[in-house]
């Protein structure tokens, strides 16, 4: 529990992750400043106060957001792009990840704040693993331009830190899933809801993720707790997925069956390398291992909810979402 004056900024805070810290951070006794880039992204908490920021960048001006804040959390970044379509993603990359981040971060500690959490990615280490799961002092080996801007704000919050009075304190979460979940996870679960064949049976993979609740339980234990100051920790739940356990998981709470048929992973990496899907088939086939123990061990953090529980809430909120509203049934 927070004392009532302390004061925390968070960016990114209509976001996935953002709304839901707000939330608890609430629940915590913190007092909440959002950071939106427009009015539109309102999120509803009557208790949180709103300030407008635009699209962040390098030249982005925090003035009023950082006044009378204690705590950073920022989560606010260009987003990691399935397809990307730019020519040079690595300059916009670093325009919002490395720079506006850094940017953001001298003038948190010109303010006077105290400590800067910044989420950062498990891109930082790599796409996967191969026998050994990643650590969180293991040297970085980003393979994409999202995963080296991130890895590069990573080492510029370090320099920044060791030039003034203000901690710094790196989070890197693999995937995050729970209810209200997009991206990889949401098309899992509509490919089990629409009973699609899946040529995974055959996969024997490992893949660490980490539950909404837990990562925003991590996120506010990093706050205030001395153990966390100018430290690295990766998130996860402690226990691995493999993708077919995932799928019949999400299909039991659905109440279907999901419809899983072998097929060699080789195989299905040659397809995707032909079909230019490789990302996606290595996310499917390939493992991803977390080893949190520092996190535990320096935290005293045990995460709090149980996958299972994080994948039923997943799949009741997506269900949830489809049915007609009351309106709509009139």
């Amino acid at each position: 529990m927070s004392e009532l004056s302390s004061r925390v900024l968070v960016t990114g805070a209509s976001g996935f992750i953002g709304n839901r810290l707000c939330q608890v951070l609430l629940d915590s006794g913190y007092t909440v400043r959002a950071a939106l880039r427009r009015p539109s992204q309102h999120l509803g908490l009557a208790a949180v106060e709103h300030v407008i920021v635009g699209d962040i960048g390098s030249d982005s001006r925090w003035d009023e957001s950082l006044q009378h804040i204690d705590y950073v959390v920022h989560l606010a970044a260009r987003v990691h792009v399935m397809k990307e379509s730019l020519r040079d993603p690595l300059t916009e990359y670093r325009e919002v990840n490395t720079a506006a981040t850094a940017h953001l971060a001298r003038q948190a500690a010109g303010q006077g704040v105290k400590r800067f959490i910044y989420v950062s990615s498990i891109k930082v280490h790599g796409e996967a693993t191969a026998g050994r799961p990643f650590f969180a002092d293991d040297m970085p080996d980003p393979q994409d331009p999202y995963g080296v801007s991130k890895a590069e704000a990573e080492q510029q919050l370090r320099d920044i830190s060791e030039q003034v009075n203000m901690e710094v304190v790196i989070v890197r979460p693999p995937l995050v899933y729970g209810s209200g979940v997009g991206g990889n996870f949401l098309r899992l679960m509509q490919l089990v809801e629409r009973g699609v064949p899946l040529p995974l049976a055959s996969i024997h993979n490992a893949r660490s993720m980490v539950s909404l609740n837990n990562m925003v339980d991590l996120l506010v234990r990093c706050l205030e707790h001395p153990g966390a100051a100018n430290e690295t920790f990766l998130a996860a739940d402690g226990m691995d997925w493999s993708t077919p356990a995932l799928l019949r998981c999400i299909a039991q709470y659905m109440g279907v069956s999901v419809r899983l048929f072998p097929l060699s992973p080789a195989f299905l990496r040659l397809a995707g390398r032909v079909s230019g899907q490789l990302g996606a088939v290595n996310r499917l086939c390939g493992s991803l291992e977390l080893n949190i123990n520092k996190t535990r061990e320096l935290l005293d953090w045990v995460p709090p909810q149980q996958p299972h529980e994080a994948v039923r809430q997943a799949v009741d909120a997506y269900l949830g979402d489809k049915l007609p509203s009351a309106e709509t049934k009139m």
